[in-house]
């Protein structure tokens, strides 16, 4: 039986779909977001990509320590 995603779970693979379509133009969607979002908007953006900096280091350092 499959377990529930709860809705982080599915935001994450929203955003990573998202960004990952290579026909899509990253520099001009910061460009979009910064004039039509908040800053905290940005902040929090920064937090997801600070999170998964350290996740994805967390996770480096457990596999060589084997």
């Amino acid at each position: 039986m499959a377990t529930k995603q709860t809705e982080e779970e599915k935001v994450a693979k929203k955003i990573a779909n998202i960004v990952s379509d290579l026909r899509l133009d990253l520099d001009q969607i910061g460009r979009s977001l910064a004039w039509q979002s908040p800053t905290v908007a940005l902040n929090r953006l920064i937090m997801i990509v600070d999170a998964m900096e350290y996740e994805k280091s967390k996770y480096v350092r457990e596999y060589h320590k084997l």
